[in-house]
């Protein structure tokens, strides 16, 4: 039996509305893994995507804040999205997760279902670190970051076309590439508050895209996957 931590970004579960296709084909990779995996439990803790940034640039607005600003207030907005998109998916995975969806990973129970799910906790980082502070919790060794994207670059392929894809990188380089400041709604492959713990637990994190479902299939039966792994 073993149990598996995946952060899902909410840029894949809520791009901007709730992606409805998507989910019910992630959830029935799922339940079939699951089927054939018996005893193996999943976690899977869900970012604030669309919902949060909407929200967020709008408080920003109406508040006269600088959109790179660091406030508690924007923080506490991405975290509320969170838990909408996580109480979606709670409900769609219906009765494998029996418990309420997780908002302190510090006072999260054993659970007794299949599935169990998570949202954002407080302000200061992303759902990123509530996923590391999981895997700490119920000793996975791994956390699966599924996002928008399939691999970790050198720098922004969007602003630097020389920019190369890694399929490995040490945690030193990794937080020299995130640096150490968390923003609400920054986007980056994994949150460097997250990354610091990461380190300091040895564990070791997979960066992958989350719409490719036959991939996330491979990563958690461990088999060759396409995606950056960081360690």
């Amino acid at each position: 039996m073993s149990t598996k931590v995946l952060s899902v970004g909410g840029s894949i579960v809520a791009p901007e509305f709730p992606d409805t296709e998507f989910v019910s084909k992630f959830v029935k990779l799922v339940k079939d893994y699951l089927d054939s995996h018996k005893g193996d439990r999943l976690i899977f803790v869900i970012g604030g995507g669309g919902p949060a940034r909407i929200y967020q640039n709008a408080f920003r607005t109406v508040a006269g804040v600088a959109p790179d600003a660091e406030t508690e207030a924007a923080d506490w907005i991405g975290i509320m999205a969170t838990r909408l998109n996580a109480q979606f998916v709670k409900a769609s995975f219906g009765s494998l997760c029996k418990e309420a969806v997780v908002t302190d990973p510090s006072q999260a129970n054993d659970f007794t279902g299949s599935v169990l799910v998570a949202a954002g906790w407080k302000p200061g980082f992303s759902t990123d670190n509530d996923a590391v502070l999981l895997a700490e919790k119920f000793g996975a060794d791994t956390v699966v970051n599924l996002s928008n994207i399939e691999k970790v670059y050198t720098d922004d392929p969007r602003k630097n076309p020389d920019a190369k894809p890694l399929d490995d990188i040490s945690w030193a380089d990794f937080r020299k590439l995130v640096g150490d400041e968390w923003v609400p709604g920054k986007n980056c492959p994994f949150d460097p508050i997250a990354s610091k713990k990461a380190q300091e637990l040895k564990l070791t994190v997979i960066c992958a895209g989350g719409k490719n479902l036959e991939n996330i299939r491979a990563i958690l039966e461990d088999r060759a996957y396409v995606g950056t792994t960081i360690r």
